[in-house]
């Protein structure tokens, strides 16, 4: 049998157009390498989301939580699993796709446990597939980490976070709660612009009372099992004691699929090659949605919030119909 569309991924995007393809009734399959929403099943527990709700929720069903506040990964977990009940959309999880091949009226997917037949492919892969690296030894110590989990494992413990983003800086400041010693260091002199409002005055003050050590203009050089080497921009270099280590900079896409596919990628960012206005790349019959347009992001921009016009897009190309106007832009993206 073949499918008209193939989606691959399962993140909000991607069960959005499913959504959309099934009230649509256009036949298709969907797969994905892990669980629905994979991504989010990796944050710390009872992290927040930066958006409101009403910006992450998809396919029309209100997100609402007890509070009205915006809502926890627990929350927005639990209202991804709503969605697929409500629509009972069929999800193949587990089943990563190992392999696209151009077939003569489309392509012919294979999985861990099958091969697909499809006229169309949409990629909505997501852009966070895997940890950046700093390559330095010490790198991969059972202690070291490149997630950040439960705050509780840091009590009375000597942390030390590399980064100095908005995820850096949650950890820093929930760590700190849970009774973690904390010191974190950054290579710029100072936080980057878009540090969260609600968290630069805690992290700011704490900092200014030495409660959360700052080694800022500092790089990790090398861990052992008890301390981690921080650089200066001089050449010097100092110990820091640390128990547990957590190098939170950032994350790169995975774009094995979209090579596979024919999609031309741009850049270091390996920017998929794409029309705007329908979402099909360079490849005939591959469209890409969700974060994966933006490839590896260096400096976000695209987020949950501003990828729903990607679904309108696709649909519009898939169905024939005009593309749709181009999305009002919020002033300031909250994710």
């Amino acid at each position: 049998m073949q499918h008209e569309v193939a989606i691959i991924g399962a993140g909000p995007i991607g069960l959005e157009l499913a959504v959309a393809l099934k009230r649509a009734a256009i036949d298709y399959v969907h797969l994905d390498a892990s669980q629905i929403g994979h991504t989010i099943s990796w944050f710390a527990p009872q992290t927040r989301f930066f958006s409101s709700n009403q910006r992450i929720a998809i396919a029309g069903v209100p997100l609402d939580t007890p509070d009205g506040g915006k809502a926890t990964r627990e929350q927005y977990l639990s209202y991804l699993r709503t969605v697929v009940e409500l629509f009972d959309l069929k999800v193949q999880t587990y089943e990563p796709v190992t392999n696209i091949e151009k077939s003569a009226d489309g392509f012919r997917l294979t999985t861990s446990k099958s091969q697909i037949a499809a006229k169309k492919i949409i990629l909505a892969t997501g852009g966070t597939a895997r940890p950046r690296r700093l390559n330095i030894p010490g790198e991969d110590l059972p202690h070291v980490s490149h997630y950040f989990h439960d705050p509780h494992t840091y009590f009375r413990t000597n942390l030390v976070i590399v980064g100095g983003k908005n995820s850096a800086v949650e950890a820093a400041l929930r760590s700190y709660h849970a009774g973690a010693n904390v010191t974190l260091s950054y290579r710029r002199d100072k936080f980057p612009d878009g540090i969260k409002y609600w968290l630069l005055p805690e992290i700011t003050g704490l900092i200014a009372s030495r409660e959360i050590v700052s080694q800022f203009n500092t790089t990790p050089v090398a861990i052992t099992r008890d301390h981690i080497t921080l650089g200066r921009v001089d050449g010097a270099t100092f110990d820091v004691p640390a128990n547990f280590v957590l190098l939170l900079i950032g994350y790169e896409a995975d774009m094995t699929l979209h090579r596979l596919a024919g999609v031309e990628l741009l850049g270091d960012s390996q920017t998929p090659r794409h029309n705007p206005e329908t979402m099909e790349t360079n490849a005939p019959g591959v469209y890409v949605a969700g974060t994966a347009v933006a490839g590896t992001q260096y400096g976000y921009k695209l987020f949950i919030e501003n990828c729903h016009i990607h679904v309108d897009r696709i649909m519009a190309a898939l169905t024939g119909h005009s593309p749709p106007k181009p999305a009002v832009a919020y002033m300031r993206p909250e994710s």
